[in-house]
């Protein structure tokens, strides 16, 4: 599971590309289900809730020079009948290779669809039909869910697929700003047990209604501690339903001060150090490069070797302001939109151009991305 100190949310935000819209597919709560009892609701819902199961590269290799691979397991939500499913960004942000399995056993093949790491949410899109068996949740309205209200999370914590927990809303944790200008990030703090595997995995209220997707515990020894966070159905609701929300198949580490100038970058300059690309990826499809070496920079373990980030749009990383400038111009592109980067590789400055169109395989994608050395990019959108 992963813990408070979410790195990885907070930098891969930062370069987001878009892919296809799901606001078509909108999943609004139902009537209240009044007199049933826990087991009944539980029963009603579980096989909503699917074990997702993916594989990454690590970016190293092995002594006979063969990829680095592992595989990693959490949790999401069956919330359409034509197979969207939604988890957390953390467990899909990477991944190369995605399988979702069902309670009655069904494993299917599916995608990234979108992804906001800012708000660890990410909607996967089935590759196969949803098995019959499989029950549709509804989105609840977290807006009107009060604390100390009873909830039960439904995950596969250590792998152990559909297990049923029971707490309580310990309070509503929101951000004083918002993501970019679009929405207020929030989060239900529960006391109901979590650890690794449950991420993704949906927090019920008691009608049966999904109010939370499961993103990170706070703890001193690794596992549940009484002190677990679910983003709110409201958040996940409006960035990835009613948006037309982005993958990029990166993570990135922000170079920022002293562990920029470690990295040679102009004096005043931020960066974003790529660590990983997916493979078939929007960011693969940009010809974007992952780091291969492993290594610890004032006590930040990364990997090296990758591009270095140094703008998207036309704006440059450093300022916050800006950093939020590039999240929105992110969301809601067209297909024949241009997606301009600004990296450092090796040491030279390059430009890369290409389409959304291309970037998200729904035209032409073989070949590099058109590559201008020394060049400055334009950036902007048009």
């Amino acid at each position: 599971m992963y813990l408070v100190n979410r790195l990885f949310i907070a930098t891969a935000a930062l370069l987001l590309f878009a892919c296809s819209s799901a606001g078509s597919n909108r999943a609004w709560s139902s009537p209240s289900q009044g007199g049933e009892s826990l087991e009944d609701v539980f029963e009603r819902v579980q096989s909503s809730v699917v074990t997702i199961r993916t594989v990454s590269t690590t970016g190293l290799k092995d002594s006979r020079g063969t990829d680095v691979s592992w595989a990693e397991i959490g949790s999401g939500v069956l919330i359409s009948e034509d197979g969207k499913i939604m988890t957390a960004a953390h467990v899909v942000q990477t991944a190369d290779r995605v399988t979702v399995e069902f309670m009655d056993g069904t494993k299917l093949p599916a995608r990234v669809l979108s992804s906001v790491p800012a708000a660890d949410l990410a909607l996967v899109q089935l590759m196969e039909p949803t098995p019959a068996t499989a029950h549709v949740a509804r989105l609840g309205n977290s807006d009107l869910v009060r604390i100390g209200a009873r909830v039960f999370v439904v995950g596969a914590p250590l792998g152990i697929s559909h297990t049923l927990t029971v707490g309580h809303v310990s309070a509503r944790r929101t951000t004083e700003a918002s993501l970019a200008g679009i929405v207020r990030l929030e989060q239900f703090q529960t006391d109901a047990a979590i650890n690794k595997g449950n991420s993704g995995g949906p927090m019920f209220d008691m009608r049966g209604e999904v109010i939370g997707i499961v993103s990170f515990i706070v703890s001193s020894t690794g596992g549940s501690e009484g002190l677990g966070f679910a983003v709110t159905s409201r958040v996940g609701r409006e960035l990835l339903l009613e948006r037309n929300a982005m993958w990029s198949g990166v993570d990135m580490i922000v170079l920022r001060g002293a562990l920029a100038a470690a990295f040679n970058l102009p004096k005043g300059r931020a960066g974003a150090l790529i660590q990983h690309v997916a493979k078939s990826s929007p960011g693969e499809r940009l010809g974007l490069r992952g780091g291969t070496i492993a290594a610890e920079i004032q006590g930040q373990k990364l990997l090296l070797g990758g591009d270095i980030v140094l703008e998207v749009f036309g704006v440059p990383f450093g300022d916050p302001k800006n950093e939020a400038k590039i999240v929105r111009e992110s969301f809601d592109l067209e297909p024949d939109e241009i997606v301009r980067l600004v990296i450092l590789r090796e040491g030279n400055r390059i430009t890369i151009e290409k389409t959304v169109r291309e970037i998200t395989g729904g035209g032409e994608t073989s070949g590099d991305a058109t590559m201008k050395g020394s060049g400055k990019g334009s950036g902007s959108r048009r």
